[in-house]
């Protein structure tokens, strides 16, 4: 319960003083006078006789229960109502054995995969859907709300199971297909890739400008340390041994295609940076999410106002019948 207008209450500090004056008002009242009252001395005190302040109590908890109700006590009835507007998104991830390469720890795909859950943690009321490539693309899961079906579909992709190479176009169009026919607003596709594209049947600058004629944004992600970075081969004789090869990222072309769909292109050295460019994507792409809220107030102030009135007509009752002075 809450009180509407509680600045009543200041009449509160009021009372006090009125009580202080019922009292003195008491005290210097000299009623009939008589000759002697030693005769009535030892006379015992009659219930009434001790119950004569009784008006006065029931005058002031009157008083108080007139201004708790003046002070407007209801209850109060909160509900509300979200609109969320949300964003779709296609992560496609890069499963080319390069991203074996172990500059990321433990490597660039199991970081690439880790942070990729976070960041599907990290969303809503947006549908998301997971593209892999390699030498050719598949869709891994269409767009989604069941975010834990999404993740578990995210563990079970591998680098090694598609034909090696990087068809970097090929799985940009393929999302790019999986959000054309969405009613979203916001329609955005994450690359994240570490390589350049050498197979496929679609340039990704050609699947850009189809993005873009959609109204796809494309936020590419290139991953790995600069110069060179160490990886681990099966060599057919010697098993495996550990290699430091160049990195050797397409920047200019994931430039390209960011700028062309109104997206931004990023470059992530290691762990942490990813995890910091995927904050920022989540950032730029927040879900809009409008609340409404309504109140329903149910006035209780009768509750007090009538045992107000009870408490006033049975004083005045009392101190005009059993408990009246004379004269």
């Amino acid at each position: 319960m809450e009180f509407g207008q509680p600045y009543w209450f200041l009449l509160l500090l009021l009372l006090p003083a009125l009580a202080a004056l019922e009292w003195y008002r008491s005290r210097s009242y000299t009623g009939m006078r008589y000759s002697s009252t030693a005769s009535a001395a030892g006379v015992a005190r009659t219930f009434w006789s001790q119950m004569r302040v009784l008006p006065t109590l029931l005058r002031v908890a009157g008083l108080v229960l007139i201004i708790m109700a003046l002070a407007r006590p209801r209850l109060t009835n909160v509900s509300l109502e979200r609109f969320a507007e949300g964003v779709d998104i296609m992560m496609v991830l890069d499963t080319s054995t390069s991203m074996r390469a172990q500059d990321f720890k433990p490597n660039r795909f199991e970081a690439a995969r880790e942070v990729g859950k976070d960041f599907i943690d990290g969303r809503t009321s947006d549908r998301v859907g997971l593209v892999v490539f390699a030498a050719k693309a598949y869709t891994q899961t269409p767009l989604t709300l069941d975010y834990e079906f999404l993740k578990r579909m995210m563990d079970e992709v591998d680098v090694g199971i598609i034909e090696d190479g990087t068809a970097i176009g090929t799985a940009l169009a393929m999302a790019t297909n999986r959000l054309k026919d969405t009613e979203a607003k916001s329609k955005v596709v994450i690359l994240l890739t570490d390589g350049q594209n050498n197979r496929g049947e679609v340039d990704p600058v050609t699947a850009a400008e189809v993005a873009e004629a959609l109204g796809v944004r494309v936020y590419p992600i290139g991953v790995g340390a600069h110069g060179e970075a160490p990886v681990i081969i099966d060599h057919p004789f010697a098993g495996k041994q550990r290699r430091m090869m160049p990195v050797d990222i397409d920047e200019d072309m994931l430039r390209s295609v960011a700028d062309k769909t109104g997206g931004k292109y990023f470059r992530a050295t290691n762990k942490e940076a990813l995890e910091n460019v995927y904050d920022e994507i989540g950032e730029l792409e927040k879900t809009k999410i409008e609340e409404r809220v309504y109140t329903d107030y149910e006035e209780r102030y009768p509750l007090f106002l009538w045992p107000a009135l009870g408490f006033l007509l049975v004083e005045i009752l009392l101190a005009t019948t059993r408990l009246r002075r004379f004269p």
